[in-house]
């Protein structure tokens, strides 16, 4: 349950109780408040020990990512799969936007996909970014119940993970679409079934733990979770109705009466829910499932796991319940046979962290200064099968010093070619200066570092024409800097929330789902650019005045760039990407400023401009910065 979704009180009561409970909450998508992503001064932790990064990858931040206990990839949701999320821009209170990275007022869209993820190689690739961006977190991917989840979580078994979540049609948020609350979607019991002897099948079933979730209730619910094959179960309906939740289904209208799923000042002040009520319950559930446990003569919910002798089809069914063939979730092969079927230890999957450069050299060269808060300057080789590099480096600069270090106060300069994912999460005070070229997922979750990339000093092509770094570039970004020197692949800057690029051509879906930050495109762009894009600015040199063709137009406009901040803006992140990158084609637009600047288009999407134009009328009346955001937030949300 995501922190936007429902209220801070609630969130916050459900983390505390089950970090009491030596349990585990989740963040859900949207991020977490920074105060809360360690222990106060009272002792209380209020931090979600599971973070999630989803499609959106809403406040995944270094800092976040390296709070958790474990990192849950989202891949779908039970109630919804297949389909993004929408928090409608009413509920996107200032205080939400700045968890998340965006503009009060302004809806927030989740993708279908992730955009780093279109096969089972992709997905290995983020486990082991998020493996380097916390080596001590367990990886979880959430799937959903459905025909065929057990091939796909083989996959997932072999790509690393260590927990696989699969969530049935009948739990998930009130929000979801009717579409999806009556026509999609599986009961958990299939999909787990399928998975458990899936895996078994396949001798994968020791590398995972596997958990379910979908409207579980009861212990006698989780009894049957353990027959099935599950080790771990998951909540969310239950303890939100011992938190007062009345099920009014509500939840996307921000009306919530009971103050659990709302950000309405007014109604939170209607919350009256308690850790103790949610850790009741849960001992409630622990002692229902003993008295199961007891009765059917076992000791352990290991000892239950996969028991589906225990299992039987009620008698005296009649009509269509009748007809209802369970063989294949009953008569599971594997049970009875003295194998084990639960998590192995001694099966876990290897990273081999330990042979990456970050390790071997970086954290040798660097570590003692990170220590003592030291800058220092270090030159490297690296080359395309140094995947995530940077990544470990940066979680430690964040264990270490925060998330606030002075920028460049730990400089690599590389060369070589960057493997996937260069550059991932790095936070702010590390700057990769890379001479060669980069592969995918460049500056992945961006989180106020700087990375710079060009071509070696003599190079004979045109570096404006030529591709340097891969696809989805500074995908997730919420803040820093990248500057290259030469053209990006497909979906540049996609779900960019707050980073700052300037590159000198992209190609297609430029820009799709940004919410934030500032894009300076030197050239041309593929097609579709700025689709879903709902807040930041994109700045694009439109040599043949033909952008329109590939403007995606329903949520931006495009203008010349006529006030004198913008300009100002614009030049001055040309000036820094000449400055270090010694772009050739960034120097003759800076010779030329006054030819060039009416060929730029300024593209700003439609709510986000008049966000921004309400917060400045809220300024020049006196307020604050909060306080006009506020302001605005109103003005724009209560029309």
């Amino acid at each position: 349950m995501s922190y936007g979704s429902i209220s801070k009180e609630a969130h916050e009561t459900l983390a505390i109780a089950m970090n009491r409970l030596h349990g585990k909450s989740n963040s859900g998508e949207g991020g977490e408040e920074p105060e809360r992503l360690s222990v106060g001064a009272d002792g209380v932790d209020k931090g979600s020990a599971i973070k999630q990064v989803a499609s959106g990858r809403f406040g995944v931040t270094s800092r976040y990512l390296v709070s958790a206990k474990e990192i849950q990839i989202k891949m779908a949701q039970g109630a919804k799969p297949g389909e993004g999320g929408h928090l409608p821009g009413g509920k996107v209170y200032p205080w939400i936007a700045k968890t998340r990275h965006s503009t009060p007022g302004v809806a927030l869209i989740s993708p279908p996909p992730h955009h780093d993820i279109y096969s089972i190689e992709d997905l290995a690739q983020l486990i082991y970014d998020l493996k380097n961006a916390n080596k001590d977190a367990r990886i979880s991917v959430k799937l959903v119940s459905e025909a065929g989840v057990g091939t796909v979580a083989a996959g997932v078994a072999k790509a690393g993970a260590q927990v696989i979540l699969v969530s049935g049609y009948d739990g998930g948020t009130g929000a979801a679409p009717r579409s999806s609350i009556h026509n999609a979607g599986l009961p958990w019991e299939l999909g787990l079934a399928e998975t458990h002897q899936t895996l078994i099948m396949n001798g994968l079933r020791g590398k995972v733990r596997i958990e379910t979730d979908g409207k579980l209730m009861t212990g006698r619910d989780v009894a049957i979770a353990a027959i099935l094959g599950a080790e771990e179960f998951g909540f969310a309906t239950a303890p939100l109705v011992t938190l007062g939740c009345v099920m009014m289904r509500v939840c996307n209208l921000d009306t919530c009466p009971v103050g659990v799923a709302t950000q309405n000042p007014e109604l939170r002040k209607n919350f009256r829910g308690k850790p103790e009520y949610v850790e009741n319950f849960m001992k409630f559930i622990a002692r229902e499932l003993r008295e199961y446990m007891a009765a059917l003569g076992v000791r352990s919910v290991d000892e239950l796991v996969g028991r589906t002798d225990l299992l039987k089809v009620r008698e005296g069914l009649s009509g269509r319940l009748a007809q209802v063939d369970l063989a294949r979730i009953l008569a599971n092969p594997y049970e009875g046979q003295g194998r084990k079927v639960t998590f192995d230890p001694k099966q876990v999957y290897d990273f081999e962290l330990e042979k990456t450069l970050d390790e071997r050299v970086l954290l040798k060269s660097l570590g003692k200064a990170i220590q003592a808060g030291r800058g220092k300057r270090m030159e490297v080789n690296v080359s395309n099968t140094d995947r995530a590099f940077g990544t470990i480096l940066g979680s430690e600069i964040t264990k270490n010093l925060g998330d606030d270090v002075k920028e460049d106060t730990y400089q690599i300069l590389c060369r070589g070619a960057g493997g996937q994912s260069f550059g991932a999460f790095i936070p702010k005070g590390l700057t990769l200066e890379l001479v060669g070229d980069s592969n995918d997922y460049f500056g992945k979750g961006l989180s106020g570092g700087k990375l710079i990339v060009y071509p070696p000093r003599g190079s004979k092509f045109e570096a404006s024409e030529n591709i340097i770094i891969g696809n989805v570039a500074l995908y997730g970004a919420t803040s820093g800097k990248a500057f290259i020197n030469g053209v990006a692949g497909e979906r540049f800057c996609v779900r960019n929330s707050g980073a700052v690029a300037v590159v000198e051509g992209v190609g297609d879906h430029g820009c799709e789902y940004m919410t934030g930050g500032r894009v300076v495109v030197l050239g041309s762009t593929g097609k579709n650019f700025a689709a879903g894009m709902s807040g930041g600015i994109a700045y694009v040199l439109d040599e043949g005045n033909d952008l329109y063709k590939r403007l995606n137009k329903e949520m931006v406009s495009s203008s010349e760039i006529s006030s004198k901040y913008d300009v100002l803006e614009l030049k001055g992140l040309i000036q820094e990407h000449v400055m270090l990158t010694n772009s050739a084609k960034g120097k003759m637009i800076l010779e030329r400023f006054e030819e060039f600047l009416p060929k730029f288009k300024k593209i700003i999407p439609y709510d986000y401009a008049r966000v921004l134009k309400t917060i400045v009328q809220m300024e020049e009346k006196g307020l604050s910065a909060e306080q006009a955001q506020i302001e605005a937030f109103y003005a724009n949300t209560r029309k």
